[in-house]
Protein backbone atom coordinates (compact mmCIF):
# COMPACT_ATOMS: atom_id res chain seq x y z
CA UNK A 1 0.00 0.00 0.00
CA UNK A 2 1.35 3.76 -0.38
CA UNK A 3 1.63 5.44 2.71
CA UNK A 4 -1.04 7.72 2.91
CA UNK A 5 -3.23 4.64 2.59
CA UNK A 6 -1.48 2.77 4.64
CA UNK A 7 -2.05 5.59 7.53
CA UNK A 8 -5.93 5.72 6.89
CA UNK A 9 -6.44 2.17 6.46
CA UNK A 10 -4.75 1.61 9.94
CA UNK A 11 -6.85 4.60 11.20
CA UNK A 12 -10.26 2.62 10.15
CA UNK A 13 -8.64 -0.36 11.42
CA UNK A 14 -8.32 1.13 15.20
CA UNK A 15 -11.56 3.22 14.78
CA UNK A 16 -13.88 0.15 13.29
CA UNK A 17 -12.21 -2.67 14.87
CA UNK A 18 -10.51 -1.27 17.99
CA UNK A 19 -7.67 -3.23 17.02
CA UNK A 20 -3.78 -2.58 17.72
CA UNK A 21 -2.16 -1.41 14.21
CA UNK A 22 1.44 -1.61 13.83
CA UNK A 23 2.98 0.14 10.53
CA UNK A 24 6.15 -1.28 9.15
CA UNK A 25 8.21 -0.40 6.09
CA UNK A 26 7.12 -2.24 3.16
CA UNK A 27 7.58 -2.12 -0.84
CA UNK A 28 4.43 -0.43 -2.36
CA UNK A 29 1.66 -2.75 -2.60
CA UNK A 30 2.21 -5.13 0.15
CA UNK A 31 0.42 -7.00 2.69
CA UNK A 32 -1.77 -6.94 5.43
CA UNK A 33 -0.67 -8.89 7.63
CA UNK A 34 -2.47 -10.31 10.75
CA UNK A 35 -0.32 -12.52 13.66
CA UNK A 36 2.66 -13.03 10.24
CA UNK A 37 -0.32 -14.24 8.40
CA UNK A 38 -1.11 -12.28 4.67
CA UNK A 39 -4.43 -11.32 4.41
CA UNK A 40 -4.46 -8.72 2.13
CA UNK A 41 -1.94 -9.04 -0.92
CA UNK A 42 -1.95 -5.87 -3.40
CA UNK A 43 -1.01 -8.25 -5.86
CA UNK A 44 0.41 -7.50 -9.46
CA UNK A 45 -1.89 -4.57 -10.46
CA UNK A 46 -0.54 -2.86 -7.43
CA UNK A 47 2.47 -1.07 -9.32
CA UNK A 48 -0.49 0.53 -11.20
CA UNK A 49 -2.15 2.46 -8.45
CA UNK A 50 -4.77 -0.31 -8.08
CA UNK A 51 -5.01 -1.50 -4.07
CA UNK A 52 -7.61 -3.11 -2.30
CA UNK A 53 -10.06 -0.92 -1.05
CA UNK A 54 -9.99 -0.12 3.28
CA UNK A 55 -13.79 -1.18 3.50
CA UNK A 56 -12.10 -4.93 1.74
CA UNK A 57 -9.23 -4.61 3.80
CA UNK A 58 -11.75 -4.19 6.94
CA UNK A 59 -13.99 -7.10 6.05
CA UNK A 60 -10.77 -9.56 5.68
CA UNK A 61 -9.25 -8.37 8.70
CA UNK A 62 -12.75 -8.71 10.79
CA UNK A 63 -13.30 -12.07 9.12
CA UNK A 64 -9.57 -13.09 10.08
CA UNK A 65 -10.09 -11.86 13.77
CA UNK A 66 -13.90 -13.51 14.12
CA UNK A 67 -15.41 -10.13 14.92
Amino acid sequence: MTGLHAARVAARLRRELNADVDLVKARYGEFMLVDGDTIIDGGAVAFLGVLPSGAKIVAAVRDRLKL
